[in-house]
C-alpha cells in the first residue's frame, strides 16, 4: 500500500485453534488472511501462541499431569523460519496485508512466547519473544530479552507489538511508546479467567491507546465447548475456561472503534486515520510535552542474551591451545616477555 495513505481498514481476528495441531491452525490463519485481503483490511492481528494453541492445560492441570501435553504442544511447535512462516508470508504478500501472530516458537529443547510481524510483501520484519511469561506459563516457555522491544516500519506505519501481561510492564511499553508506535497489536489468550480477564484487558488496551497516542488492535483467541472438555476433564475447573474476550480496536483517545467482540468467531473491523494521532498528541504527548526526561527517562539494553560467546577474535578450537599471534610471538618461537618471566 502507499504509505501516503493513511486512512484504512484494520482487524482483531478472533478465532478458535485447532488443538495441538500446527497445519490446521495454520490454515485457518491463512483463510482469515485472504479474508482480509478481500476485504481490504491492511493490517490483521491474531491471538497469543495461536499455532498451534495456548497452553490452557498448564492453567488448569497440575505440573505432574503436564508432561505429555507439553510434549504434544512442542511436537507440534513453529520452527522459525520453517513452512509455517513461509505459507503465512506467502498469504500475507497474496493479500496485501501486515499479520502480527502469536506462535509456540520452538528452539532447540525450549518454547516461546513469540509475536511475529509479517509485512504486506510477506516478509518477516521481526520477531519478539515474551519477556516474562506468567504465572502457570513459566512451566511452558523460556525467557525472551530486549532484542524484541522495537517498533517496524510496515507497509502500513510504525507497529509496535506487546503481549498479554506484558502490558502490565509500564517500562515494556514505554520502550514502543518512545520509538514513536502509530499501531500497537496486542493480544491475550481469550477463554480463560472469565469477565475478571476481558475487564483487564478493556482497561489495559484502553490506556495503553491514550498513553501511547496510538491505536490499539487486540485479538484474543476462543474455545469451543468441546474444547474446553479436552482440556480440562473436571467439570468443576471449566468455568475458568470461558470469558477473557476483548477483541477490538481502539482509537488513541481510548474510545471503541469495533468490539469488544462476543464469544464466537469473527473480526473486529474499523477505518483508521493515521492524522488521529497528531490530534491526541496536542493534548498528551508522553515523550514529548507531557515528558519529564531531567527527572524520569528510561534506559532499555536491547542485546539478545547468549548462551555462548567468543571472548575475543580469532578464538577457534579448545584444542588448539590459547591463541599465539605474530605480535605476541618473536621470530624465535618464543614470547618477547619470555625473559622478563
Amino acid at each position: 500500500m502507499n504509505k501516503g495513505n493513511r486512512t484504512f481498514r484494520v482487524a482483531g481476528v478472533q478465532l478458535s485453534p485447532i488443538l495441538f495441531d500446527r497445519e490446521g491452525t495454520t490454515e485457518k490463519v491463512i483463510r482469515a488472511i485472504e479474508k482480509c485481503g478481500v476485504e481490504g483490511i491492511r493490517i490483521a492481528v491474531f491471538p497469543e501462541t495461536f499455532i498451534p494453541n495456548y497452553p490452557y492445560f498448564a492453567w488448569v492441570r497440575p505440573p505432574l499431569a503436564i508432561d505429555q501435553l507439553h510434549g504434544k504442544l512442542y511436537d507440534q511447535a513453529v520452527d522459525i523460519p520453517g513452512p509455517v512462516t513461509e505459507a503465512v508470508g506467502a498469504a500475507a504478500k497474496r493479500s496485501g496485508t501486515v499479520v502480527v501472530l502469536g506462535v509456540n516458537e520452538r528452539d532447540g529443547g525450549t518454547l516461546y512466547n513469540t509475536q511475529l510481524v509479517f509485512d504486506s510483501d510477506g516478509s518477516i520484519l521481526g520477531k519478539r519473544r515474551k519477556i516474562m511469561p506468567t504465572f502457570h506459563e513459566r512451566m511452558i516457555w523460556g525467557w525472551g530479552d530486549g532484542s524484541g522491544l522495537k517498533v517496524f516500519e510496515t507497509g502500513v506505519g510504525r507497529v509496535g507489538a506487546l503481549i498479554c501481561w506484558e502490558h502490565y510492564m509500564p517500562l515494556a511499553r514505554y520502550a514502543l511508546i518512545a520509538q514513536g508506535e502509530e499501531i500497537h497489536c496486542s493480544h491475550f489468550p481469550g477463554s480463560m479467567a472469565g469477565d475478571s480477564l476481558s475487564k483487564q484487558i478493556d482497561a489495559a488496551i484502553r490506556h495503553h491507546a491514550m498513553e501511547s497516542g496510538a491505536f490499539v488492535i487486540n485479538a484474543n483467541g476462543w474455545l469451543t465447548d468441546k474444547q474446553r472438555t479436552e482440556i480440562s476433564p473436571d467439570e468443576s475447573l471449566l468455568r475458568y475456561l470461558r470469558g477473557g474476550i476483548c477483541t477490538a480496536v481502539v482509537a488513541p483517545h481510548g474510545r471503541y472503534l469495533a468490539g469488544p467482540l462476543p464469544e464466537g468467531e469473527g473480526m473486529a473491523v474499523a477505518e483508521i486515520n493515521l492524522k488521529a494521532i497528531v490530534r491526541q498528541k496536542n493534548l498528551l504527548d508522553t515523550i514529548g510535552h507531557y515528558s519529564r526526561p531531567d527527572i524520569l527517562r528510561l534506559r532499555i539494553d536491547r542485546s539478545p542474551r547468549k548462551v555462548m560467546e567468543e571472548m575475543f577474535p580469532g578464538f577457534s578450537e579448545i584444542s588448539q591451545g590459547p591463541l599465539r599471534s605474530n605480535d605476541d610471538v618473536s621470530e624465535g618461537g618464543e614470547s618477547e616477555d619470555a625473559g622478563n618471566l
